[in-house]
């Protein structure tokens, strides 16, 4: 099969297009013939040495495709080959064939396109796992999320409106605003706004989902509401800062955070079913879509990656791998 893969820690151009053995289904997994796979940071992260895949995981970037399946392992009954599925993998998306337990991969939402399925599995998994699962968001409250043009940020933002929330997201350019505008969110240029003050003025944050870390961290403290939540799913700007444990006890607030892909096979399992029960509905329904930025061939990844690097992207990155059915 054609992959892309990781020649050596560095920038985009240490991706190199490869030829690779088509792996096995093991037990309990399927093999996927992959139509488009998702671009996300993390694939950057593992490209630049600073993101080893977990043991036993393939060396090849990508975390998230669709495609057809190829080929079913021991013990697998829900699929068979030729059913179109997206899925979260544990890394071999940048690849013509790639496999996954049977458990992480979902059905291509009825009315998508499986262009449109690739730029699902990763933001629906860690949206709904951080923001509904741990954040416990509820109808009513006032949820931010920074980043609200990321392909994250666009998920997040239809999630929460979607079950009846007040959404906040904050973006870096006017034509970012207006993408999460238009998702339903107050927009919040941060270059030219402080989110703090306009969230304390609204009552504070009951939720706040935060890619960014550095100075935020305690901006984010500052801006919640009592028993307000605050979930960290990655630190842009730095893992560190200095914050006021007071604040946390005497307004009752919590403060936490997750990684998806070190998370055991049983748990990504558990958010599959339930995205497959209560998200998948919403996506069929229209009421919840991916926002799509741009997508290029397997063997152009070098360049996704640097439009991902430059920011300036609003919604998914794709790689196409082949032609749809």
């Amino acid at each position: 099969m054609q992959a892309v893969e990781i020649s050596s820690p560095g920038g985009p151009e240490v991706l190199a297009p490869v030829t690779r053995p088509v792996p096995a289904a093991g037990h309990g997994q399927i093999l996927i013939r992959i139509a488009w796979a998702g671009v996300n940071r993390p694939d950057a992260l593992q490209r630049a040495g600073s993101y080893a895949p977990p043991p036993g995981a393939s060396d090849l970037p990508g975390l998230e495709c669709a495609g057809t399946v190829a080929a079913v392992g021991r013990g697998v009954t829900r699929w068979k080959p030729g059913d179109r599925v997206c899925a979260l993998l544990p890394g071999g998306g940048y690849a013509e064939y790639a496999t996954c337990p049977a458990e992480h991969a979902l059905p291509v939402p009825a009315g998508l396109t499986l262009r449109d399925a690739a730029a699902l599995p990763e933001t629906a998994y860690t949206v709904w796992s951080n923001v509904v699962m741990r954040g416990g968001l509820q109808a009513g409250e006032r949820f931010l999320v920074h980043g609200g043009s990321s392909g994250i940020g666009t998920m997040a933002i239809q999630v929460a409106k979607a079950l009846g929330a007040r959404v906040w997201a904050t973006a870096g350019s006017e034509e970012k605003c207006a993408a999460c505008a238009g998702l339903g969110a107050t927009a919040v240029n941060y270059r030219e706004e402080d989110f703090v003050g306009l969230l304390r003025k609204a009552g504070g944050a009951n939720l706040i989902l935060d890619m960014v870390g550095g100075d935020y961290i305690a901006r984010n403290i500052k801006c919640l509401a009592e028993e307000g939540r605050l979930v960290m799913i990655a630190f842009l700007a730095g893992p560190k800062a200095e914050i006021n444990f007071a604040q946390i006890m005497t307004r009752r607030l919590t403060v936490t955070g997750s990684t998806l892909r070190p998370q055991s096979d049983r748990a990504k399992a558990g958010i599959a079913r339930q995205l497959c029960d209560t998200l998948w509905p919403l996506v069929e329904a229209g009421a919840v879509r991916p926002v799509i930025d741009s997508s290029f061939p397997l063997r152009q990844a070098a360049d996704a990656h640097r439009r991902m690097e430059a920011g300036a992207h609003i919604g998914k990155i794709l790689l196409q791998v082949a032609a749809e059915d």
